[in-house]
Protein backbone atom coordinates (compact mmCIF):
# COMPACT_ATOMS: atom_id res chain seq x y z
CA UNK A 1 0.00 0.00 0.00
CA UNK A 2 1.59 3.31 -1.12
CA UNK A 3 2.23 5.63 1.67
CA UNK A 4 0.25 8.31 2.59
CA UNK A 5 -3.10 6.24 1.88
CA UNK A 6 -5.75 5.40 4.38
CA UNK A 7 -7.67 2.06 3.82
CA UNK A 8 -11.33 2.18 3.56
CA UNK A 9 -13.83 0.49 3.47
CA UNK A 10 -16.14 2.79 1.47
CA UNK A 11 -13.38 4.31 -1.12
CA UNK A 12 -14.84 7.65 -2.85
CA UNK A 13 -16.00 6.88 -6.15
CA UNK A 14 -16.76 10.20 -8.17
CA UNK A 15 -20.34 9.76 -9.86
CA UNK A 16 -21.79 11.61 -13.09
CA UNK A 17 -24.09 13.42 -10.88
CA UNK A 18 -21.36 14.69 -7.97
CA UNK A 19 -19.42 16.66 -11.02
CA UNK A 20 -22.37 17.93 -12.49
CA UNK A 21 -23.31 19.53 -8.72
CA UNK A 22 -19.96 20.94 -8.77
CA UNK A 23 -20.07 21.96 -12.40
CA UNK A 24 -23.31 23.94 -11.39
CA UNK A 25 -21.99 25.39 -7.88
CA UNK A 26 -18.96 26.86 -9.80
CA UNK A 27 -20.78 28.47 -12.82
CA UNK A 28 -23.21 30.13 -9.98
CA UNK A 29 -20.30 31.08 -7.75
CA UNK A 30 -18.37 32.80 -10.87
CA UNK A 31 -21.93 34.33 -12.04
CA UNK A 32 -22.12 35.60 -8.32
CA UNK A 33 -18.37 37.48 -8.67
CA UNK A 34 -19.51 38.81 -11.67
CA UNK A 35 -22.29 40.77 -10.66
CA UNK A 36 -20.62 41.97 -7.78
CA UNK A 37 -18.14 43.32 -10.23
CA UNK A 38 -20.66 44.86 -12.39
CA UNK A 39 -22.74 46.16 -9.29
CA UNK A 40 -19.45 47.91 -8.36
CA UNK A 41 -18.87 49.41 -11.21
CA UNK A 42 -22.17 50.52 -12.63
CA UNK A 43 -22.10 52.30 -8.61
CA UNK A 44 -18.57 53.75 -9.19
CA UNK A 45 -19.76 55.11 -12.82
CA UNK A 46 -22.69 56.65 -11.52
CA UNK A 47 -20.75 58.47 -8.99
CA UNK A 48 -18.25 59.49 -11.09
CA UNK A 49 -20.85 60.81 -13.30
CA UNK A 50 -22.96 62.18 -10.33
CA UNK A 51 -19.50 64.25 -9.21
CA UNK A 52 -19.05 65.98 -12.56
CA UNK A 53 -22.82 67.16 -13.99
CA UNK A 54 -21.86 70.30 -13.98
CA UNK A 55 -18.48 69.87 -15.94
CA UNK A 56 -19.02 72.31 -19.33
CA UNK A 57 -19.80 70.63 -22.44
CA UNK A 58 -21.43 71.29 -25.41
CA UNK A 59 -22.64 69.51 -28.58
CA UNK A 60 -20.66 70.18 -31.88
CA UNK A 61 -22.28 67.10 -33.44
CA UNK A 62 -24.44 64.38 -33.80
CA UNK A 63 -23.71 61.08 -35.59
CA UNK A 64 -26.29 58.32 -36.47
CA UNK A 65 -24.50 54.87 -37.84
CA UNK A 66 -26.45 52.06 -39.17
CA UNK A 67 -29.31 53.59 -40.74
CA UNK A 68 -28.54 53.24 -44.27
CA UNK A 69 -31.82 53.10 -45.81
CA UNK A 70 -33.22 56.50 -43.69
CA UNK A 71 -33.11 59.60 -45.15
CA UNK A 72 -30.26 62.00 -43.59
CA UNK A 73 -32.58 64.63 -44.13
CA UNK A 74 -35.26 63.00 -41.81
CA UNK A 75 -32.52 62.35 -39.14
CA UNK A 76 -32.25 65.89 -39.07
CA UNK A 77 -35.51 67.11 -38.57
CA UNK A 78 -36.14 64.74 -35.59
CA UNK A 79 -33.14 65.89 -33.88
CA UNK A 80 -33.11 69.62 -34.72
CA UNK A 81 -35.13 70.04 -31.70
CA UNK A 82 -33.39 67.95 -29.23
CA UNK A 83 -30.20 70.58 -30.15
CA UNK A 84 -32.15 73.20 -30.23
CA UNK A 85 -33.54 72.23 -26.15
CA UNK A 86 -29.79 71.50 -25.63
CA UNK A 87 -28.44 75.03 -26.20
CA UNK A 88 -31.30 76.78 -24.68
CA UNK A 89 -32.02 78.38 -21.58
CA UNK A 90 -34.44 75.60 -20.17
CA UNK A 91 -33.43 73.86 -16.82
CA UNK A 92 -31.34 70.94 -17.52
CA UNK A 93 -30.51 71.48 -21.11
CA UNK A 94 -27.84 73.57 -20.16
CA UNK A 95 -24.24 73.31 -21.98
CA UNK A 96 -22.81 70.44 -19.27
CA UNK A 97 -22.53 67.16 -18.87
CA UNK A 98 -25.91 66.98 -17.19
CA UNK A 99 -27.46 68.46 -20.44
CA UNK A 100 -25.46 66.35 -22.78
CA UNK A 101 -26.61 63.18 -21.50
CA UNK A 102 -30.16 64.32 -21.45
CA UNK A 103 -29.68 65.46 -25.27
CA UNK A 104 -28.19 61.53 -25.85
CA UNK A 105 -31.38 60.53 -24.21
CA UNK A 106 -33.52 62.04 -25.87
CA UNK A 107 -32.26 61.48 -28.65
CA UNK A 108 -32.01 57.90 -28.18
CA UNK A 109 -35.37 57.86 -27.44
CA UNK A 110 -37.36 59.57 -30.62
CA UNK A 111 -35.41 57.14 -32.71
CA UNK A 112 -36.27 54.14 -31.11
CA UNK A 113 -40.18 56.09 -31.10
CA UNK A 114 -40.12 55.63 -35.07
CA UNK A 115 -39.97 51.92 -35.26
CA UNK A 116 -36.82 51.88 -37.56
CA UNK A 117 -34.53 50.27 -35.32
CA UNK A 118 -33.99 47.27 -33.57
CA UNK A 119 -31.50 48.57 -31.21
CA UNK A 120 -30.19 52.48 -30.81
CA UNK A 121 -26.99 52.55 -28.53
CA UNK A 122 -26.42 56.30 -28.13
CA UNK A 123 -22.52 56.90 -26.49
CA UNK A 124 -20.44 60.23 -26.11
CA UNK A 125 -17.16 60.74 -27.80
CA UNK A 126 -14.57 63.39 -27.61
CA UNK A 127 -15.05 65.82 -30.93
CA UNK A 128 -13.11 64.65 -33.81
CA UNK A 129 -13.47 67.93 -35.53
CA UNK A 130 -9.58 69.20 -35.91
CA UNK A 131 -11.42 72.77 -34.38
CA UNK A 132 -12.87 71.52 -31.71
CA UNK A 133 -12.77 73.66 -28.51
CA UNK A 134 -12.60 71.95 -25.11
CA UNK A 135 -15.05 70.55 -24.05
CA UNK A 136 -16.58 69.63 -27.44
CA UNK A 137 -18.11 66.16 -27.63
CA UNK A 138 -20.06 64.27 -30.45
CA UNK A 139 -23.06 62.38 -29.62
CA UNK A 140 -22.70 58.73 -31.93
CA UNK A 141 -25.91 56.44 -32.21
CA UNK A 142 -24.81 52.96 -33.22
CA UNK A 143 -28.30 51.63 -35.12
CA UNK A 144 -29.54 48.34 -36.19
CA UNK A 145 -32.62 49.03 -38.49
CA UNK A 146 -35.48 46.38 -38.90
CA UNK A 147 -36.25 44.64 -42.03
CA UNK A 148 -38.38 46.67 -44.39
CA UNK A 149 -40.44 44.02 -45.49
CA UNK A 150 -43.37 42.28 -43.65
CA UNK A 151 -46.05 39.85 -44.49
CA UNK A 152 -48.11 37.69 -42.05
CA UNK A 153 -51.04 35.30 -42.13
CA UNK A 154 -53.05 34.82 -39.53
CA UNK A 155 -56.59 33.26 -38.46
CA UNK A 156 -58.83 35.74 -36.49
CA UNK A 157 -62.04 35.91 -34.21
CA UNK A 158 -63.35 39.27 -33.05
CA UNK A 159 -67.39 40.75 -32.97
CA UNK A 160 -68.76 37.40 -33.66
CA UNK A 161 -66.78 36.52 -36.43
CA UNK A 162 -64.11 34.55 -38.00
CA UNK A 163 -61.83 35.65 -40.48
CA UNK A 164 -58.68 34.52 -42.17
CA UNK A 165 -56.62 37.41 -43.61
CA UNK A 166 -53.21 38.47 -45.04
CA UNK A 167 -50.85 41.68 -44.54
CA UNK A 168 -48.40 43.13 -46.12
CA UNK A 169 -46.07 45.65 -45.16
CA UNK A 170 -43.30 47.83 -46.13
CA UNK A 171 -41.51 49.99 -43.90
CA UNK A 172 -39.64 52.99 -44.17
CA UNK A 173 -40.83 53.76 -47.59
CA UNK A 174 -38.88 56.49 -49.05
CA UNK A 175 -36.56 56.73 -46.13
CA UNK A 176 -39.08 59.02 -44.02
CA UNK A 177 -40.69 56.67 -41.39
CA UNK A 178 -43.16 56.17 -43.98
CA UNK A 179 -45.49 53.17 -43.79
CA UNK A 180 -47.44 51.01 -47.03
CA UNK A 181 -49.57 48.49 -45.79
CA UNK A 182 -51.95 46.67 -47.19
CA UNK A 183 -54.58 44.12 -45.76
CA UNK A 184 -57.16 41.49 -46.98
CA UNK A 185 -59.60 39.09 -45.10
CA UNK A 186 -62.69 36.93 -46.08
CA UNK A 187 -64.54 36.03 -43.38
CA UNK A 188 -68.12 34.71 -42.24
CA UNK A 189 -70.04 38.01 -42.11
CA UNK A 190 -67.50 40.28 -43.63
CA UNK A 191 -67.21 38.59 -46.78
CA UNK A 192 -64.03 40.50 -47.85
CA UNK A 193 -62.57 43.27 -46.97
CA UNK A 194 -59.22 45.20 -48.44
CA UNK A 195 -57.44 48.02 -46.95
CA UNK A 196 -54.51 49.82 -48.49
CA UNK A 197 -52.74 52.55 -46.24
CA UNK A 198 -50.48 55.15 -46.49
CA UNK A 199 -48.98 56.87 -43.18
CA UNK A 200 -46.05 59.53 -42.16
CA UNK A 201 -44.94 61.72 -39.30
CA UNK A 202 -45.94 65.23 -39.41
CA UNK A 203 -44.39 66.41 -36.52
CA UNK A 204 -41.18 65.83 -35.44
CA UNK A 205 -42.03 64.54 -31.96
CA UNK A 206 -43.70 62.10 -33.59
CA UNK A 207 -46.99 62.72 -31.86
CA UNK A 208 -48.87 63.69 -35.30
CA UNK A 209 -49.15 61.69 -38.29
CA UNK A 210 -50.90 61.47 -41.72
CA UNK A 211 -52.98 58.74 -43.39
CA UNK A 212 -54.42 58.09 -46.27
CA UNK A 213 -56.52 54.86 -46.96
CA UNK A 214 -58.34 53.06 -49.60
CA UNK A 215 -61.27 50.50 -48.85
CA UNK A 216 -62.98 47.84 -50.36
CA UNK A 217 -65.91 45.85 -47.84
CA UNK A 218 -68.85 43.37 -48.47
CA UNK A 219 -70.42 42.38 -45.78
CA UNK A 220 -73.61 39.86 -45.43
CA UNK A 221 -76.13 41.74 -43.04
CA UNK A 222 -78.65 38.75 -43.63
CA UNK A 223 -78.59 37.87 -40.00
CA UNK A 224 -80.66 41.01 -38.79
CA UNK A 225 -81.48 42.47 -42.34
CA UNK A 226 -82.30 40.64 -45.16
CA UNK A 227 -79.43 41.93 -47.50
CA UNK A 228 -76.15 42.28 -48.30
CA UNK A 229 -73.52 45.75 -48.29
CA UNK A 230 -70.74 46.68 -50.32
CA UNK A 231 -68.85 49.60 -49.68
CA UNK A 232 -65.62 51.58 -51.36
CA UNK A 233 -64.27 54.31 -50.00
CA UNK A 234 -61.04 57.04 -49.41
CA UNK A 235 -60.24 58.21 -46.23
CA UNK A 236 -57.41 61.02 -45.43
CA UNK A 237 -56.70 61.03 -41.39
CA UNK A 238 -54.48 62.92 -39.11
CA UNK A 239 -53.97 61.19 -35.69
CA UNK A 240 -52.24 63.42 -32.92
CA UNK A 241 -51.38 62.51 -29.18
CA UNK A 242 -51.89 65.51 -27.05
CA UNK A 243 -50.23 62.89 -24.36
CA UNK A 244 -52.50 63.26 -21.28
CA UNK A 245 -55.09 65.53 -22.72
CA UNK A 246 -55.95 62.10 -25.40
CA UNK A 247 -55.36 61.57 -28.66
CA UNK A 248 -57.33 63.46 -31.26
CA UNK A 249 -58.52 62.28 -34.67
CA UNK A 250 -59.54 64.14 -38.12
CA UNK A 251 -60.46 62.71 -41.39
CA UNK A 252 -62.36 63.08 -44.37
CA UNK A 253 -63.75 60.35 -45.79
CA UNK A 254 -65.93 59.34 -49.17
CA UNK A 255 -67.68 56.22 -49.42
CA UNK A 256 -69.57 54.26 -52.19
CA UNK A 257 -72.55 52.12 -50.29
CA UNK A 258 -74.39 49.64 -52.14
CA UNK A 259 -77.29 47.58 -50.77
CA UNK A 260 -77.51 44.43 -52.88
CA UNK A 261 -78.76 40.92 -52.62
CA UNK A 262 -82.00 41.60 -51.54
CA UNK A 263 -83.34 38.20 -50.18
CA UNK A 264 -87.26 37.57 -51.91
CA UNK A 265 -88.69 38.08 -48.28
CA UNK A 266 -86.80 41.40 -47.79
CA UNK A 267 -89.23 44.02 -46.31
CA UNK A 268 -90.37 47.68 -48.49
CA UNK A 269 -88.18 49.26 -45.67
CA UNK A 270 -84.65 47.74 -47.17
CA UNK A 271 -85.88 48.01 -50.34
CA UNK A 272 -86.60 51.33 -50.64
CA UNK A 273 -82.74 51.77 -49.10
CA UNK A 274 -81.33 49.15 -52.04
CA UNK A 275 -78.86 50.83 -54.22
CA UNK A 276 -75.94 52.68 -54.55
CA UNK A 277 -75.40 55.93 -52.45
CA UNK A 278 -72.36 58.08 -51.81
CA UNK A 279 -71.39 59.48 -48.48
CA UNK A 280 -69.17 62.86 -48.41
CA UNK A 281 -68.37 63.30 -44.38
CA UNK A 282 -65.90 64.98 -41.92
CA UNK A 283 -65.35 63.62 -38.53
CA UNK A 284 -63.60 64.49 -35.25
CA UNK A 285 -62.75 61.94 -32.39
CA UNK A 286 -61.10 62.44 -28.93
CA UNK A 287 -60.15 59.21 -26.99
CA UNK A 288 -58.24 59.11 -23.67
CA UNK A 289 -57.44 55.69 -22.20
CA UNK A 290 -55.66 55.28 -18.95
CA UNK A 291 -57.04 51.54 -17.99
CA UNK A 292 -54.13 49.16 -17.32
CA UNK A 293 -55.49 46.56 -19.60
CA UNK A 294 -58.00 47.46 -22.77
CA UNK A 295 -59.34 43.92 -22.79
CA UNK A 296 -60.16 43.01 -19.05
CA UNK A 297 -59.26 46.28 -17.05
CA UNK A 298 -59.38 46.22 -13.55
CA UNK A 299 -58.39 49.82 -12.80
CA UNK A 300 -58.61 52.76 -14.54
CA UNK A 301 -61.21 54.76 -17.42
CA UNK A 302 -61.66 55.03 -20.78
CA UNK A 303 -63.61 57.80 -22.81
CA UNK A 304 -64.28 58.37 -26.37
CA UNK A 305 -66.32 61.61 -28.02
CA UNK A 306 -67.41 60.60 -32.21
CA UNK A 307 -68.75 63.43 -34.24
CA UNK A 308 -69.43 63.13 -38.12
CA UNK A 309 -70.71 65.64 -40.66
CA UNK A 310 -71.93 64.45 -43.93
CA UNK A 311 -73.08 66.35 -46.70
CA UNK A 312 -70.37 68.36 -48.19
CA UNK A 313 -71.59 66.24 -51.12
CA UNK A 314 -73.18 62.82 -51.85
CA UNK A 315 -76.62 61.61 -51.45
CA UNK A 316 -76.67 61.85 -47.60
CA UNK A 317 -76.86 64.94 -45.05
CA UNK A 318 -76.41 64.25 -41.33
CA UNK A 319 -75.01 65.15 -38.06
CA UNK A 320 -73.71 62.19 -35.77
CA UNK A 321 -72.39 62.44 -32.50
CA UNK A 322 -71.21 59.52 -30.51
CA UNK A 323 -69.61 58.81 -26.35
CA UNK A 324 -68.67 55.78 -24.74
CA UNK A 325 -66.95 55.49 -21.42
CA UNK A 326 -65.94 52.82 -18.83
CA UNK A 327 -64.92 53.16 -15.47
CA UNK A 328 -63.35 50.04 -13.63
CA UNK A 329 -61.75 50.11 -10.51
CA UNK A 330 -60.65 46.73 -8.06
CA UNK A 331 -62.24 46.89 -4.07
CA UNK A 332 -60.37 43.94 -2.66
CA UNK A 333 -57.87 41.39 -5.03
CA UNK A 334 -59.58 39.43 -7.14
CA UNK A 335 -62.94 41.71 -7.36
CA UNK A 336 -63.19 44.69 -9.62
CA UNK A 337 -66.36 46.50 -10.82
CA UNK A 338 -66.76 47.52 -13.93
CA UNK A 339 -69.11 50.60 -15.96
CA UNK A 340 -69.77 51.30 -19.04
CA UNK A 341 -71.96 53.20 -21.29
CA UNK A 342 -72.61 54.82 -24.49
CA UNK A 343 -74.88 56.87 -26.39
CA UNK A 344 -75.24 58.27 -29.91
CA UNK A 345 -77.89 60.05 -31.97
CA UNK A 346 -78.14 61.09 -35.58
CA UNK A 347 -79.87 64.21 -37.03
CA UNK A 348 -80.68 63.65 -40.86
CA UNK A 349 -79.98 67.76 -42.05
CA UNK A 350 -81.50 66.89 -45.67
CA UNK A 351 -83.77 64.04 -46.79
CA UNK A 352 -84.36 60.99 -44.99
CA UNK A 353 -82.09 59.01 -42.91
CA UNK A 354 -80.25 55.79 -44.43
CA UNK A 355 -80.18 52.36 -43.46
CA UNK A 356 -76.07 52.40 -43.79
CA UNK A 357 -76.18 55.20 -41.71
CA UNK A 358 -78.74 54.50 -38.57
CA UNK A 359 -77.19 52.98 -35.02
CA UNK A 360 -77.35 49.16 -34.37
CA UNK A 361 -77.84 47.68 -31.12
CA UNK A 362 -77.96 44.01 -29.56
CA UNK A 363 -76.01 41.10 -29.15
CA UNK A 364 -72.56 39.86 -26.93
CA UNK A 365 -71.00 43.16 -27.92
CA UNK A 366 -73.28 45.80 -26.96
CA UNK A 367 -76.37 44.51 -25.05
CA UNK A 368 -76.02 40.77 -23.46
CA UNK A 369 -79.11 38.32 -23.74
CA UNK A 370 -80.35 40.39 -27.26
CA UNK A 371 -79.79 39.08 -30.42
CA UNK A 372 -77.20 41.27 -32.53
CA UNK A 373 -78.36 44.16 -34.22
CA UNK A 374 -81.94 42.72 -33.08
CA UNK A 375 -83.30 45.93 -31.02
CA UNK A 376 -85.29 48.83 -32.41
CA UNK A 377 -87.36 49.58 -35.25
CA UNK A 378 -88.66 46.77 -37.65
CA UNK A 379 -89.83 46.04 -41.16
CA UNK A 380 -90.86 42.21 -40.84
CA UNK A 381 -87.94 40.09 -40.42
CA UNK A 382 -85.54 43.36 -40.82
CA UNK A 383 -84.15 45.42 -38.34
CA UNK A 384 -83.86 48.56 -39.23
CA UNK A 385 -81.98 50.66 -36.96
CA UNK A 386 -81.76 53.58 -35.54
CA UNK A 387 -81.40 57.57 -34.57
CA UNK A 388 -81.10 57.51 -30.84
CA UNK A 389 -79.52 54.88 -28.70
CA UNK A 390 -77.83 54.42 -24.81
CA UNK A 391 -76.67 51.48 -23.13
CA UNK A 392 -74.78 50.66 -20.01
CA UNK A 393 -73.72 47.62 -18.69
CA UNK A 394 -72.36 47.00 -14.32
CA UNK A 395 -70.45 44.03 -13.87
CA UNK A 396 -68.75 42.71 -11.35
CA UNK A 397 -65.46 40.39 -11.97
CA UNK A 398 -64.01 38.36 -10.26
CA UNK A 399 -60.95 35.95 -10.25
CA UNK A 400 -61.56 32.01 -10.15
CA UNK A 401 -60.71 30.91 -6.75
CA UNK A 402 -56.75 29.74 -5.90
CA UNK A 403 -56.35 30.46 -9.75
CA UNK A 404 -55.47 34.29 -9.83
CA UNK A 405 -52.86 33.49 -12.78
CA UNK A 406 -55.70 31.86 -15.40
CA UNK A 407 -56.86 34.26 -17.79
CA UNK A 408 -60.37 33.18 -16.94
CA UNK A 409 -62.58 35.00 -14.93
CA UNK A 410 -66.10 35.06 -13.87
CA UNK A 411 -68.54 37.99 -14.00
CA UNK A 412 -71.99 38.70 -12.83
CA UNK A 413 -73.49 41.61 -15.25
CA UNK A 414 -76.76 43.69 -15.52
CA UNK A 415 -76.94 45.44 -19.03
CA UNK A 416 -79.84 48.37 -20.09
CA UNK A 417 -80.43 50.37 -22.78
CA UNK A 418 -82.47 51.33 -25.76
CA UNK A 419 -82.30 52.01 -29.79
CA UNK A 420 -85.35 54.12 -31.39
CA UNK A 421 -86.13 56.77 -33.96
CA UNK A 422 -85.94 60.42 -33.38
CA UNK A 423 -89.79 62.32 -33.55
CA UNK A 424 -89.02 64.68 -36.23
CA UNK A 425 -92.18 66.41 -34.52
CA UNK A 426 -90.07 66.74 -30.72
CA UNK A 427 -87.02 68.26 -29.81
CA UNK A 428 -83.85 66.51 -28.66
CA UNK A 429 -84.58 66.99 -25.22
CA UNK A 430 -88.12 64.83 -25.79
CA UNK A 431 -86.80 62.24 -27.53
CA UNK A 432 -83.88 61.77 -25.53
CA UNK A 433 -86.11 61.31 -22.07
CA UNK A 434 -88.49 58.95 -24.59
CA UNK A 435 -85.93 56.73 -24.80
CA UNK A 436 -84.52 56.86 -21.27
CA UNK A 437 -87.99 56.09 -20.16
CA UNK A 438 -88.58 52.83 -21.50
CA UNK A 439 -85.44 50.32 -21.15
CA UNK A 440 -84.66 46.64 -22.32
CA UNK A 441 -83.13 44.94 -19.03
CA UNK A 442 -80.88 41.99 -19.06
CA UNK A 443 -79.12 40.10 -16.15
CA UNK A 444 -76.93 37.08 -15.79
CA UNK A 445 -73.68 35.53 -15.13
CA UNK A 446 -70.98 33.90 -17.33
CA UNK A 447 -66.87 33.45 -17.59
CA UNK A 448 -64.14 35.81 -19.32
CA UNK A 449 -61.29 34.66 -21.17
CA UNK A 450 -58.41 36.62 -22.44
CA UNK A 451 -57.50 35.40 -25.58
CA UNK A 452 -54.90 38.33 -27.08
CA UNK A 453 -55.85 40.10 -28.72
CA UNK A 454 -59.38 39.83 -28.35
CA UNK A 455 -61.79 38.46 -25.33
CA UNK A 456 -64.24 35.53 -25.57
CA UNK A 457 -67.37 35.54 -23.03
CA UNK A 458 -69.27 32.54 -22.28
CA UNK A 459 -72.28 33.74 -20.70
CA UNK A 460 -75.94 33.05 -19.27
CA UNK A 461 -78.69 35.83 -19.10
CA UNK A 462 -81.93 36.79 -19.19
CA UNK A 463 -83.82 39.50 -20.93
CA UNK A 464 -86.10 41.11 -17.72
CA UNK A 465 -87.92 44.02 -19.74
CA UNK A 466 -87.80 43.94 -23.37
CA UNK A 467 -89.82 45.95 -25.87
CA UNK A 468 -91.84 43.59 -28.67
CA UNK A 469 -89.60 44.53 -31.51
CA UNK A 470 -86.55 43.32 -29.34
CA UNK A 471 -84.63 39.82 -30.71
CA UNK A 472 -84.64 38.15 -27.12
CA UNK A 473 -81.68 35.75 -26.54
CA UNK A 474 -82.60 33.58 -23.14
CA UNK A 475 -79.77 31.18 -21.89
CA UNK A 476 -76.19 30.85 -23.17
CA UNK A 477 -74.60 33.39 -25.35
CA UNK A 478 -71.05 33.67 -27.01
CA UNK A 479 -69.41 36.55 -27.63
CA UNK A 480 -66.01 37.32 -29.43
CA UNK A 481 -64.47 41.26 -29.74
CA UNK A 482 -62.68 43.70 -27.89
CA UNK A 483 -65.14 46.37 -26.86
CA UNK A 484 -67.86 44.88 -24.57
CA UNK A 485 -70.05 46.94 -22.18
Amino acid sequence: MAEGLQPTAHPYDPRENDLEKLKKWQEARLERKLRGEYESAVFNLAELVNQNLETPLSVAEVRVDGATNTRKSFLGWLIRPWLARHTGNQPGNSNNLQGVLYTARGISHILQETDLFHSVDAKIQRSRDHLAKDGDVDIVLNTREKGRLYIKTATEFGNNEGSVSVTGRVRNVFGGAELLEGHYSAGTKTRRSFQGLFSLPLSPSLRTRGQLSLFNMERDLSSFASCSESSHGFKATINSDWGTQGVHEVAYQVVLRHINNLAPNASVSIRTDAGQTIKSSISHSWTKDTRDDKITASRGYYGKLFQELAGLSGDVSFYKAEVESQISQRFVPGLSLSFAARSGFMKTLAGRGHFSDRFQLGGPLSLRSFKANSMGPRDGVDSLGGDIYWSTGISLISDIPRKAHWPVKAHIFVNTGRLDVMDATKGLSDNIIECLRRPSVSAGIGLMYRFDPVRVEVNFGVPLVASQSDGMRKGFQVGIGMDFL
